[in-house]
């Protein structure tokens, strides 16, 4: 299991750095329009993620 949730903590890693790398500028106003948002938008954005991850982990997983 540990295994496994490393793998994946390094997966998010270079997903990240991948937009990071080729988008830098697209990057740049998310993050802008992301601070922007207040506590509670940034929450319920946060929560869709965890959600949407947990369903296509869980269909994935099928």
């Amino acid at each position: 299991m540990t295994r496994e949730l490393l793998s994946a903590l390094c997966l998010v890693a270079v997903l990240e750095g991948l937009f990071l790398f080729a988008w830098p500028e697209g990057w740049r106003r998310t993050a802008e329009r992301l601070y922007a948002l207040s506590g509670r938008q940034l929450r319920i954005l946060g929560g869709m993620f965890v959600g949407t991850g947990l369903l296509l982990l869980w269909l994935v997983r099928q």
